[in-house]
């Protein structure tokens, strides 16, 4: 698969909490130079990277992040607030809580209110499957699918674990086929993100794709200065006389 293919499913991701607009707007610039399919930034963000990109690039904003316990109230309130100042995605986190008590249609509920809040954008529902047994996991494929979300997501990346192989492909088998599949936290290499999407991921969540392709790039053009200067001093030599 080739880079740019996979650069293209990529959420290229700054989470950190004490980063910074000038940081952002790196992130940004970076992910517009790579072709990726979203920048996923913290809500406050969200205005000033709108504005910066002048709609070269998707924004792509958190919910209830990193914790998912805030009341669905203040979820929908969050996403409702986020799509005003410009995101045209929200990842949320579903309340892991409800999850352990087995309170399904609360947490349906949940989702159902965020969705309600961010009609006509990409919804992404977040359910930490490092948390989760493989019987929440199963029921949580078709909450999201009955709830309407566009896509259900592994992980915040803030927790015990990110994305594995067997969960990704778990949820692309249990969840309806109109649901599309997110991997996030600790793609770190080119061939784990292959791997995801050749399993059903749809999107990565994560900067170092992003990283992987600039250092490629470093590469190629410090080759390239290499054999410019042998070609140069090749053209300098002067054939011996007869």
């Amino acid at each position: 698969m080739e880079l740019k293919e996979i650069l293209a499913h990529c959420d290229h991701t700054l989470l950190r909490q004490d980063c910074t607009a000038e940081e952002i707007r790196e992130l940004c610039d970076q992910a517009i130079r790579y072709g990726c399919a979203s920048v996923c930034i913290p809500p406050a963000h969200v205005a000033g990277a709108k504005k910066y990109v002048g709609g070269k690039m998707k924004i792509c904003t958190v919910i209830g992040f990193p914790n998912g316990y805030s009341t669905p109230a203040v979820k929908a309130f969050e996403a409702a607030d986020a799509i005003r100042h410009g995101a045209d995605e929200v990842d949320m986190v579903v309340n892991l809580g409800m999850i352990k008590d087995a309170a399904w249609g609360d947490v349906l509920g949940d989702i159902r209110a965020v969705r309600e809040a961010s009609q006509g954008k990409i919804l992404k529902v977040i359910i930490e499957t490092c948390l989760l047994t493989q019987e929440e996991k199963v029921q949580m494929c078709a909450l999201v699918s009955a709830a309407g979300a566009d896509y259900i997501k592994t992980s915040t990346g803030f927790s015990s674990g990110g994305a594995t192989f067997d969960d990704v492909a778990l949820l692309r088998r249990c969840c309806d086929a109109r649901v599309l599949v997110k991997a996030a936290g600790g793609i770190s290499t080119l061939e784990d993100a292959e791997r995801f999407l050749e399993l059903g991921a749809d999107r990565l969540g994560t900067s170092r794709i992003v990283k992987l392709a600039m250092a490629e790039e470093k590469c190629r053009e410090a080759n390239g200065a290499e054999d410019a200067s042998a070609l140069e001093a090749a053209e300098e030599v002067t054939e011996p006389l007869d």
